[in-house]
């Protein structure tokens, strides 16, 4: 029996519920200093003067950076700049200007980190502040346009838009808008920085070890194989881990002047600001259909706010772009500026946003014309993309509305607002499609069978905590007819071979078909080594005769001419066997729109008299392509469901247009799921086949599972209490 698919347990779970598992903060590394961030107060302006003099006397302190004595880096620091995923504008004390509040403004660097963080407090500055912009409403009045949205236009428009509109039997024309939220991993961000002569060990919590390198190294102004990020484990990323962010740079440049490490940690409100978030978005939703139902114009009109230090664009009209078919189609994207962190990718950024606008307006259209949503949205279905005019490399998403509303129970709704109740409780059920890109990178790998007939395979990727350690062992077992617990699963190394961001849910997709070549090729140079040895009992056999099961190669036309693995090696010098692999995308990408689909389904319970809602049960059904490890997908999707219902109900930083500082920067008012918030969650993974996306027909997941939820728990809430909230989060002063 193969591997892959299998529930197959994490491969590094015990070692993280023992708490063996070494985060970034955790490496054990001698005469370790510690560092603490100081951070701005004011939104915009400058520093007109520092005293440190006091902190700097304070007991342990060891150095106080600040503008006035930071070292000086090439291009002021700002090399790497505008080269996302990992290459960022960042702050690092190299002139007195200053952007938002919370903006690193001084590194204190003592023997502990209570010593640090006391001095810290003892940092004064002086500013000369200046008039900032902080209120969304005031700053989209004077709107940027964009350069682009990630590879494609940042506007689009397709047939004839008011001809469409003028055809339409019903049309709807709101707008949508989503806050400003900020991540809140269990471990924040950490760097332990090390130097050894003119070499860089960074202990990074990071999603991209090579990205992370290879942006730390210009913006230092040294040369990347001088610079080595080391990161095992991530405590949760979500996409804030994708860049390399200002203190990743702050940490290395206070080791070297300490002459020592420095280990730097972001305390809880540093995650609010310095580290990138999802930006406030308002989203002007026309959707026009003709008495059938067929959408015969759609208009997705975007707004979202962005930093004045770096443009970081929301792209939520992308996926209004692929979704449904519509002859007639206009998107746009337009930035407003704020006195605020740069924002970066939050899980499923665009889709995600985007996916609530989009969802909840084909909802209303359902009732506008007195349409079942599933209905409306079949008969909507795109046969292919409709903005790329390609074929789907799969799409099982009807396949998805079918099962999900099965096994959820849709037919019982009446589909009438304020129409199922249980005495004081409004009861009601919503639902909405899910998508997001199947991305895919190239990556490499290396394999090596060791001497014993166990394997080592190595890929410089990282593990979020989404499995990366376990399907990749799977797909190496597999692939080297191996037993898994045969095969030990090497990555977070920027010295290992080079693969792609984990980030927009690719790391499965890119990373898993190079294990599979590395492996191949291993299996091919102990194949050749076999069959040209005269002792081996396969000697002189053909090799497309040769099987391979559980650390034996066999004849697969005599069975019983087999040897183990071990007997190969032993009989030929006793070392390891290595190969290596590596898999990028072909011509299949251009021929064919890859994407991800699903259908969520969600029943809400609202008080009456209170308006508080819950959510007791979630139905959520996808087309993922292949699942690789049916446990730790299932994880993965009910994550992003978990999400999901934080984004509808809870999630928003909260800001004071005064100063610009966010007020809830905290896990205590900074409101995310816990277990008592979230009810059943049933996911059904449907079967798909795709022949294209790569030689497994592997799907990323990470992201599908917020898409949609939202709008689904919106959706339902509508149904419930016959109030329509288009503002997130839904909060029970909206619907009183």
């Amino acid at each position: 029996m193969t591997s892959t698919g299998q529930p197959l347990n994490r491969v590094d779970g015990v070692r993280k519920v023992t708490g063996t598992a070494t985060f970034s903060a955790e490496h054990k590394i001698p005469r370790l200093a510690h560092a603490v961030m100081v951070m701005s107060t004011i939104a915009n302006g400058r520093i007109s003067a520092v005293d440190s003099l006091e902190a700097e006397r304070m007991p342990g302190v060891i150095a106080v950076l600040t503008h006035k004595n930071a070292p000086r880096l090439p291009s002021a620091g700002k090399a790497a700049a505008g080269q996302p995923p990992a290459g960022r504008v960042l702050n690092l004390l190299q002139d007195d200007r200053v952007h938002y509040n919370n903006q690193p403004v001084a590194l204190v660097v003592a023997e502990t980190l209570e010593q640090a963080a006391d001095a810290a407090r003892h940092v004064r500055f002086s500013y000369h502040a200046e008039q900032a912009t902080l209120d969304f409403e005031k700053a989209k009045l004077q709107p940027v346009d964009p350069k682009k949205a990630k590879d494609g236009p940042a506007d689009t428009s397709r047939g004839n838009l008011d001809a469409g509109i003028a055809a339409a039997a019903a049309q709807i024309d709101v707008a949508y808008r989503t806050p400003m939220e900020h991540h809140n991993p269990m471990e924040p961000h950490a760097t332990i920085a090390v130097w050894e002569g003119e070499h860089l060990t960074l202990y990074d919590s990071t999603q991209y070890v090579t990205g992370d390198r290879n942006a730390v190294a210009k913006t230092l102004g040294i040369a990347p194989d001088k610079v080595r990020v080391v990161c095992p484990y991530v405590g949760g990323g979500f996409g804030c881990k994708g860049s390399t962010w200002s203190h990743v740079v702050l940490a290395a440049m206070a080791a070297r002047r300490a002459g020592r490490p420095v280990k730097l940690v972001l305390d809880r409100p540093q995650m609010f600001g310095p580290v990138g978030g999802r930006p406030n978005t308002e989203q002007r939703m026309l959707l026009a259909a003709g008495r059938d139902g067929a959408l015969t114009a759609v208009r997705h009109n975007v707004l979202a706010s962005t930093s004045f230090q770096e443009d970081w664009l929301e792209t939520a009209a992308l996926v209004t772009r692929m979704m449904y078919e519509s002859p007639n189609q206009q998107t746009t994207h337009r930035l407003a500026r704020l006195n605020i962190g740069t924002p970066t990718f939050m899980r499923a950024p665009g889709e995600a946003t985007g996916s609530f606008a989009l969802e909840c307006a084909m909802d209303e259209l359902a009732y506008e014309m007195k349409v079942d949503p599933i209905d409306l949205r079949m008969r909507n279905y795109a046969q292919r993309d409709p903005e790329k005019d390609k074929p789907w490399s799969s799409n099982a998403l009807r396949e998805c509305y079918r099962v999900g509303a099965e096994r959820f129970g849709w037919a019982r709704r009446d589909p009438r607002p304020l129409s199922m109740r249980d005495g004081s409780t409004l009861i009601g059920m919503g639902m909405a499609s899910a998508t997001y890109p199947a991305n895919r990178s190239a990556a490499k790998a290396s394999a090596r069978l060791l001497p014993d007939g166990s394997a080592v395979v190595s890929s410089g990727t990282q593990d979020l905590g989404t499995g990366t350690y376990t399907v990749m062992t799977q797909v190496a077992a597999d692939a080297l007819g191996l037993a898994p617990d045969k095969v030990r699963f090497e990555l977070g190394d920027s010295a290992l071979p080079q693969a792609p961001v984990s980030g927009g849910s690719q790391s499965v997709a890119s990373v898993s078909p190079a294990v599979q070549a590395a492996c191949a090729a291993l299996r091919d140079k102990l194949v050749g080594l076999a069959l040209a040895d005269r002792r081996s009992p396969l000697a002189g056999a053909s090799p497309d005769d040769v099987g391979m099961d559980n650390g034996w190669l066999f004849l697969r036309s005599s069975t019983d001419r087999r040897e183990p693995y071990a007997a190969i090696l032993a009989r030929n010098g006793g070392r390891a066997l290595e190969a290596s692999g590596e898999a990028r995308a072909g011509s299949e990408k251009e021929a064919y729109s890859m994407h991800s689909f699903g259908a969520v389904f969600a029943e809400v319970h609202v008080d009456a008299d209170l308006g508080e809602v819950r959510v007791p049960r979630i139905t959520a059904a996808y087309g993922v392509g292949q699942l690789l490890n049916a446990k730790t997908g299932h994880s993965q999707l009910m994550g992003g469901i978990v999400w999901g219902v934080g984004m509808a109900l809870m999630e928003a930083t909260e800001y004071d247009l005064r100063y610009g500082r966010a007020v809830n920067a905290n896990l205590a008012e900074y409101h995310v799921p816990v277990n008592a918030d979230i009810g059943a969650i049933d996911i059904v993974v449907v079967p798909e086949k795709d022949a294209h996306i790569n030689p497994l027909g592997a799907k990323g997941i990470g992201e599908i599972g917020i898409t949609g939820v939202a709008a689904a728990i919106a959706n339902a809430v509508y149904h419930a209490t016959g109030k329509r909230v288009r503002d997130l989060p839904i909060t029970l002063d909206k619907l009183l």
